[in-house]
């Protein structure tokens, strides 16, 4: 995280900056950089205009591409970002910087160097100043823009969903600060610049009225008068509209002289009160951030609610999160608009040592706010809400009904007045209000990075965070954005003002101690794990097993056929279980039947698992795992192994090999927890037997680091039993991953280790198998003879043993040396066997490997028109199969093709595909591309 920074908006900036209301624009101290393609520019501002999030691959997809995206979208993406991280790598330590956070990609960075994020924020400071100060912030503000915004990309879909947004944002920051200017009486400064924008949007009623005020304070009645007449006309005729209250108000105001527009100050209110008017809000908690998404929609409820009906929303989310500060935040931001009084209950749904408040019992304290003597106060419920909705008739009050329980605590506190607003906080969703009542839900969020660390400077030790910023955005993902774990770790810190960030980031690491940590020594009441322990406690016991049984998943997200298998159940059951446990909040579900638990839930379901929960839970998650991946698998590569793992458990739907990626897409962060799992709790028989499951997927995606990360853990664990099998194929997966990235020693090291198991345990296959792989890393290191004996030896062994797949790999590889040593013509007799044998085991990514090889040598032969062919073929193959690495060669020899051929134009633009891939794979290939692009652009 890029150190926070506080300036005007026109002085100059060291390290990064980001402009884009305007042509978009990066800085780096001071100083414009160049951004490259349309593409990569949109693909920037989809990341700046929410920083400190995840923006999904998908939404980036459909922004860029406008529903139209090429097949390889996702790699031309990841080149871009790429090339964008390139960018950021030149800035000093602790600028921005790209994460890879699925479903896509999270820009860590310092809000406040985004022009949009710090325009906005100077706008929510200029709520609530005093005239000058307001006119001075928001006139800062304004010179933000620099022009149309994003006016380089404007053909492009992101502006078409941005741009207006960005506009309305000025014209609504242009109009508060007239607003505050005319509060300071330079009405006659203001004339020349509201005609003007008048102009402009002549259908703008507020800004009609501010020049109708304006004129009016400046003596130009008649000028006031006319401008009414010219919008009224204006909007009768090209919308058939009439202006509306506030500016017939206004009008009725000039005509009759009315001595309020004198003054910039607003009329005193009436002194009679005939009627008590409660005011119980609880103060607003101090320290309060963000929620400007929340503030927005609630201001937006209010504005447009319907007549006649009564206004109710429902603040739902975890416990922790914050729902009553922003009820509590909000409802003071507001109370002027119910000038007949604040209701407040707290209907204690969920408290440790009192019982949630009955509807009758919170009935009374209200009647008697309203004025209601204790014996003027009805017996029977219904008689004390018929009251309660008679006193309310015709006012205008907020209620504030927080921590509810249930619907049926709520109902009878609603209000049968159309002017009155309802506002609930519960740890459930409340849906029976909803379809009864009418109810808006707002579901709450934890806070993203910046606003939580914003909570610590404000609850603790300001400016703490920011000469720790490293830290304090790990302290911040360590309490998952839960205000009140931040809160409490901010309370900390105060306490002991000598004790550094980073100390508290070291205590809260260790899972085993994180929640002890979240506590309060002197206030047993405010602590994470009591909150969680009061939302557990009114779960049906099967629902409680069930939420402990869940701390054993682990990875992030699971589904209900997963919880299925975790509890011993069947997948409708398993489903029913888990809304029950989303109503209390207690897992979320972030896309249809994906579900999830908060960080500190899953260590606080971990804390409560018993040596009495089922033992076998884990291994049956673990099983349900390996039937899955097997079975998906098997649509993406032939096995060429002895797992089978298609037992009579009922299959799942996977029927086609799009199927099987989106599966493993989806599952793969699982995948890799569930390995390093079984590893640590000592399933070796399961650990090695599902990495080796992921083999045929990895083949295709390539995740370098989590291939290795996998069958690492595996290999350990064939080991740990002694399993020469497993051994032999998680050392020559290893082999495969790191020849894949470009690390040949290393790649022969493993392949060396696979070969010495297979000839211990005479097993002429696997021997076999690790020679092929052996002779694809000698050839790469130019070790030509020793890798044509390597593939012969295999190729006898296999031609033996009647094994054609294999026997397709050892021609493959003995056609790459023969090219090397100029016998082409043997080579491509031997690369076409290899094709012909492929396509019968219906190997896709490895056939469009072989294609593209005959493809080369078919050039290197001067057959331009074969070796074009071949190259299409493969690239289409490869489409189909999803593999990037086959794309970006497939590119790069039709640039070959097309270079041989003089079409220069054709061959820049393969060449720059597969570079782009290349780099977004982090292949060692990409140099290939470069040098080519590179001597291409050579003066000839």
């Amino acid at each position: 995280m890029m150190a926070p920074h506080d300036r005007s908006s026109g002085a100059p900036v060291a390290g990064f900056e980001f402009r884009v209301l305007g042509p978009l624009e990066v800085l780096v101290d001071g100083v414009a950089r160049q951004m490259g393609s349309s593409q990569v520019r949109a693909l920037l501002t989809c990341l700046l205009l929410e920083p400190n999030q995840v923006v999904s691959m998908d939404r980036l997809i459909d922004t860029i591409w406008d529903r139209d995206p090429p097949a390889s979208a996702r790699t031309i993406i990841q080149g871009y970002v790429s090339r964008l991280r390139k960018l950021f790598a030149e800035g000093e330590p602790g600028g921005p910087e790209i994460v890879t956070r699925p479903p896509g990609y999270l820009l860590r960075v310092d809000a406040e160097r985004i022009d949009v994020h710090r325009a906005r924020a100077l706008i929510n400071r200029a709520h609530g100043l005093d005239p000058a100060e307001r006119s001075r912030v928001l006139a800062e503000a304004l010179t933000l823009w620099r022009g149309q915004v994003l006016s380089d990309i404007s053909s492009s879909r992101l502006y078409q969903m941005v741009a207006p947004n960005l506009d309305e944002l000025r014209l609504l920051a242009l109009e508060e600060r007239i607003d505050a200017d005319l509060d300071l009486g330079r009405h006659h400064q203001l004339l020349l610049e509201l005609s003007t924008l008048v102009d402009r949007h002549p259908l703008r009623e507020r800004l009609t009225g501010q020049l109708m005020l304006a004129n009016y304070r400046a003596g130009h009645r008649a000028e006031a008068q006319a401008r009414f007449h010219e919008l009224r006309r204006r909007l009768s005729d090209e919308l058939g509209l009439d202006p509306g209250p506030d500016l017939r108000d206004l009008y009725e105001q000039v005509l009759r002289d009315d001595p309020a527009l004198r003054s910039a100050r607003p009329p005193e209110p009436a002194l009679g009160i005939k009627r008590p008017i409660p005011a119980e809000l609880p103060p607003a908690p101090a320290g309060f951030v963000g929620r400007r998404r929340e503030l927005a929609e609630l201001d937006r409820l209010l504005a447009e609610r319907e007549r006649g009906s009564s206004l109710l929303a429902v603040l739902t989310g975890i416990a922790g999160v914050g729902k009553s500060a922003l009820a509590l935040t909000w409802a003071h931001r507001v109370e002027q608009e119910f000038p007949d009084g604040q209701l407040y209950a707290s209907l204690r749904g969920y408290e440790s040592e009192r019982e949630p408040l009955s509807p009758g019992e919170a009935l009374t304290s209200m009647l008697k706010a309203l004025g209601v003597a204790a014996d003027g106060i009805p017996v029977e419920l219904d008689d004390r809400a018929a009251l309660y909705r008679s006193l309310l008739a015709k006012r205008r009050v907020l209620v504030l009904l927080d921590n509810a329980r249930d619907s049926d605590q709520v109902r009878p506190l609603l209000p049968g007045s159309a002017e009155s607003m309802v506002l609930v906080t519960s740890r459930r969703r409340l849906d029976a209000l909803v379809v009864r009542s009418g109810a808006t839900v707002l579901p709450l969020e934890t806070l993203p990075t910046e606003s939580a660390i914003e909570l610590l400077d404000r609850a603790g030790v300001p400016g703490k965070s920011a000469s720790e910023p490293v830290a304090a955005a790990e302290l911040a993902d360590l309490c998952g954005g839960l205000p009140l774990a931040l809160r409490i770790a901010a309370a900390r810190l105060a306490a002991n003002p000598a004790r550094g960030v980073s100390d508290l980031v070291h205590e809260l690491t260790d899972e085993r101690n994180r929640l002890h940590a979240l506590d309060i020594d002197d206030d047993a009441d405010t602590s994470v794990r009591r909150a969680f322990d009061i939302s557990y406690r009114s779960l049906h016991p099967v629902h409680a097993e069930t939420f402990r049984l869940l701390g054993l998943v682990p990875g992030h997200t699971f589904t209900a056929d997963a919880v299925a298998a975790l509890c011993g159940t069947d997948p409708a059951s398993a489903q029913r279980r888990l809304r029950a446990l989303a109503l209390a909040h207690l897992v979320v579900e972030p896309e249809p039947d994906r579900f999830g638990m908060h960080d500190l839930l899953r260590v606080y379901a971990r804390d409560l698992l018993a040596e009495s929960d089922d033992p076998g839970a884990l291994r049956r998650l673990l099983n349900h795992y390996l039937v899955i991946a097997d079975h998906a698998r098997r649509f993406l590569r032939p096995t060429r192994d002895e797992l089978n793992f298609a037992r009579d458990t009922p299959q799942p739907e996977i029927s086609d090999r799009a199927q099987a990626l989106d599966w493993f897409d989806a599952e793969w962060p699982n995948l890799v927890a569930a390995v390093r799992v079984a590893n640590e709790r000592g399933m070796h028989d399961l650990a090695w037997q599902l990495a080796r499951l992921q083999f045929n997927y990895l083949m295709v995606r390539c995740p370098w680091e989590d291939w290795i990360r996998v069958y690492t853990d595996g290999l350990v664990s064939a080991r740990a039993i002694n399993d020469p099998t497993g051994e032999v194929l998680m050392s020559a997966g290893l082999g495969v991953a790191h020849s894949r990235s470009g690390q040949l020693d290393e790649a022969l090291a493993h392949y060396e280790q696979s070969y010495r198991v297979a000839v211990a345990n005479d097993d002429a296959s696997r021997r076999a198998m690790t020679q092929i792989n052996m002779a694809s890393v000698l050839f790469r290191l130019q070790r030509y003879d020793e890798a044509k004996e390597h593939c012969q030896d295999a190729l006898r062994v296999y031609r033996s043993l009647g094994d054609s797949y294999f026997e397709a790999g050892a021609l493959n590889n003995l056609a790459m040396v023969e090219q090397v040593n100029g016998e082409r013509e043997e080579a491509l007799a031997h690369l076409r066997e290899a094709e012909a044998l492929y396509r019968a085991a219906d190997d896709l990514d490895t056939l469009a490997m072989v294609l593209n090889n005959c493809g080369e040598v078919c050039i290197e032969l001067g057959r331009l028109d074969d070796g074009e062919r071949y190259h299409h073929e493969a690239l289409e193959v490869a489409l189909k199969c999803g593999s990037a690495m086959r794309q970006a060669s497939a590119h790069l020899g039709l640039g070959d093709a097309a270079r041989c051929r003089g079409d220069l134009a054709v061959t820049r633009t393969r060449w720059e595909t597969a570079l782009a891939i290349f780099e977004a794979e982090g292949s060692p290939r990409a140099s290939e591309a470069r040098e080519r692009l590179e001597d291409l652009a050579r003066p000839a």
